[in-house]
């Protein structure tokens, strides 16, 4: 790894330029010098009380009981607003937006950031991937949603930040084992501590280690993963210092999606052409990352972050030899090798004002992206899936430097907050492939991220909220790549797209829980867009005006021994302008208009010995369909609703603790679109979901 000595050298010169306190400093609620941006609403259950934003968080230990730990997308369907789907396809990742945003992507994350630790797992471009998020160490996951999101930076429809455990006293070390259906199986460990004493400790610490792998649950779908994250942190006068790590590689075979005549047929198919041409990608990630922050007296405070990485992908398509012939075809092999690396520095302020508590904050992010891309004809002869000619080689360089500001003011009964982000983006691509003509070009992003918004308390149980901001998504470097209808050169003529949102809702607490109501409506222009395939090249383009307005609605209540737990959501996306090729009216693809979740949990008292919960989930999702065109008959997934049920235990015996689950998934074999693939260019779009599956697991922890 080619580490950037530039982005990490202020976090290691600046604490010898400082004055230090006297006192240590507290881990931070709201993240710290580990958080990209902060914002009232992040961090504690009091700040999301008082808080003007909209953020969800799921506690780790919610996240892992009674689950694989394998997927995002297990422990976070009780979010209202988010769309996330297992593909069941790991050459792919995790079907995620947030209120939309993101829902266009046919593999990996887009418009939607993504962090762990405060590293960005979406690159400067906005692309970005879910797989290495750390489930077995997470302390909690935050979801943003709404006008705020935008602080985090470009394509921020929405953000879910990780944040692992800090080790504490006493230790833990943490073994645990699962089975699923197809052959899955995951071994994970972890350990946490402090070393030291607990009058003069010294470095509290987090490992996290596992492995996964499955046969697939079709043919050309099996995939394996192994997974490393560390945390160092350790405080000093008036301060903290974290070091982080994660180091990743996988390998999954790509059955790619099925036709609406293949899914029809009723069995687990897979296209012919994934298992012809052998379609497969492997990956492999490492990334360091320092974090350092000093309290410099009356409320000042500066907070520092650098990271770096490299990431390698090789993935093989099943591209036709025919199609490769084109003078302009990339080929059917991808060859990415990126290095990144990015800093956020940032001074804040936070001090008693005018009878409330104010908080400053000020800062400046940077990133940047180096990727050396090559294509190759995936056939040698007749020989076809192997790594054939050369066909593109080209260097594309992406990078970002934002300042923000951020304020909030916050009394008992009052929360004012603001912030503005200025977003600088530019694309270089250079092209040392020139046979097949040049596509060397870039483009510059830029835009100012206002938003603002209130919170008011109507009573001790009731607050009411309200924001509005702008944003600006900007296209990936691979959507960039090509020119609008085969021409040759860098795609100049896509614009970002740029979106004004507003929410405003109510959320109440009593003794027995909570629950929230959200209202949002988001305005976006210039939205970008499929413009079609052509020699193997997918091209984008700016689709005119879209319109989202929903409704969201969540609670957890517990009654005894019962605990219920919800989350609805109602999303219309529409195409407003609309194009030559996209009618006025129609909705946008990938998104379904409802979405529901349900669960009741029983912890009987006959089961408390050996601590058992039993629940019961319901997930509806409504129809959604897989293509700007709307077509019924080729690409409408129906809606469906799925039930599942679980049990968990855990028992304790000195320093000892056990626990196991056992779990059913589609408990009725519901047949059902698991994911689509949007605006698929073969008309393959649909990637079926799970029949009735068996998962369990065991978990030994010892602590020390």
């Amino acid at each position: 790894m080619h580490i950037r000595t530039l982005a990490l050298f202020p976090l290691a010169a600046l604490p010898a330029l400082l004055h230090a306190q006297t006192n240590p400093a507290p881990p931070e609620s709201d993240g710290g010098s580990l958080a990209p941006v902060v914002i009232t609403g992040s961090g504690s259950a009091e700040q999301r009380w008082r808080g003007a934003a909209t953020v969800d968080v799921v506690d780790g230990t919610e996240l892992r009981a009674g689950q694989l730990q394998i997927n995002l997308s297990e422990g976070l369907a009780r979010v209202p607003g988010l769309v996330i789907r297992n593909r069941e396809n790991y050459a792919q990742d995790l079907q995620v937006s947030i209120r939309g945003f993101g829902a266009r992507s046919t593999f990996g994350v887009r418009g939607v950031r993504l962090f762990v630790d405060g590293i960005p797992a979406s690159a400067p471009d906005g692309s970005g991937q879910a797989a290495n998020f750390p489930l077995g160490s997470a302390d909690r996951i935050e979801v943003v949603r709404g006008p705020f999101a935008a602080l985090y930076g470009a394509s921020s429809g929405g953000a879910i930040l990780a944040y692992t455990q800090n080790g504490t006293r006493p230790g833990e070390l943490r073994v645990g084992a699962a089975l699923g259906a197809n052959g899955l199986w995951r071994l994970s460990t972890q350990a946490t501590g402090q070393t030291g004493t607990a009058e003069a400790p010294g470095w509290s610490y987090t490992l996290d280690v596992g492995k996964f792998a499955t046969d697939g649950a079709r043919p050309q779908s099996a995939a394996h993963r192994s997974t490393a994250n560390a945390k160092l942190s350790r405080a000093h006068d008036g301060g903290r210092t974290t070091l982080v790590f994660n180091r990743q590689s996988a390998f999954a075979l790509d059955p790619q999606g099925l036709s609406r005549t293949q899914l029809d047929a009723g069995t687990p198919l897979t296209t012919p052409q994934a298992i012809q041409f052998n379609s497969r990608k492997s990956v492999s990630q490492t990334q360091a990352g320092l974090a350092w922050d000093q309290a410099l007296g009356n409320g000042h405070k500066v907070e520092l972050m650098g990271y770096a990485g490299q990431r390698r992908v090789i993935q093989f398509q099943s591209i036709p030899p025919g199609v490769q012939g084109a003078a302009g075809s990339s080929g059917g092999v991808i060859d990415l090798d990126r290095d990144y690396w990015g800093f956020n520095a940032r001074w804040r302020l936070q001090r008693e004002w005018q009878g409330g508590q104010l908080d400053l904050s000020a800062g400046l992010a940077g990133e940047r992206q180096t990727d050396l891309r090559r294509g190759y004809e995936n056939f040698v002869g007749g020989t076809v899936g192997v790594l054939g000619a050369l066909r593109r080689e080209e260097t594309n360089r992406a990078t970002t430097l934002d300042p923000y500001v951020r304020a909030a003011w916050q009394k008992a009964d009052w929360t004012l907050e603001g912030g503005l982000r200025r977003v600088n983006a530019r694309y270089v691509s250079s092209d040392a492939f020139l046979s097949n003509g040049d596509q060397s070009g870039g483009s510059n992003f830029s835009g100012y991220l206002p938003v603002v918004g209130v919170r008011w308390q109507l009573s001790p149980q009731v607050q009411a909220f309200a924001s509005v901001g702008r944003g600006l998504e900007t296209p990936t470097l691979n959507e960039a790549a090509y020119s609008v209808g085969g021409a040759a050169g860098f795609n100049t003529g896509l614009n970002a797209s740029r979106s004004t949102q507003a929410e405003a809702g109510l959320r109440g607490r009593n003794a027995s829980g909570l629950w929230n109501a959200t209202l949002f409506d988001i305005r976006t222009e210039d939205e970008i867009v499929s413009a079609g395939t052509i020699d193997g090249r997918a091209s984008f383009t700016n689709g005119g005006s879209t319109k989202r307005q929903g409704l969201e609605l969540s609670a957890e209540y517990g009654m005894g021994s019962v605990t219920l737990s919800s989350a609805y959501t109602y999303l219309r996306a529409r195409y407003g302008s609309g194009t030559a090729s996209i009618p006025a009216g129609n909705r946008m693809p990938g998104l379904p208009e409802h979405q529901l979740f349900a669960q009741v949990a029983w912890a009987p008292a006959t089961a408390a010995a050996i601590g058992g919960v039993f629940t019961l989930e319901a997930r509806h999702t409504g129809s959604v369909f897989a293509n700007d065109a709307n077509n019924t008959s080729t690409a409408l997934a129906e809606g469906h609703t799925l039930f599942s049920i679980g049990a968990r235990f855990e028992q304790t015996t000195g320093a000892w603790t056990w626990r196991e689950f056992v779990r059913i998934d589609n408990l009725t074999d519901r047949k059902h679109v698991g994911s689509v693939i949007v605006n698929d260019g073969n008309g393959r779009f649909f990637e079926p979901g799970l029949g009735r599956s068996v998962s369990a697991g065991i978990e030994l922890t010892r602590r020390f």
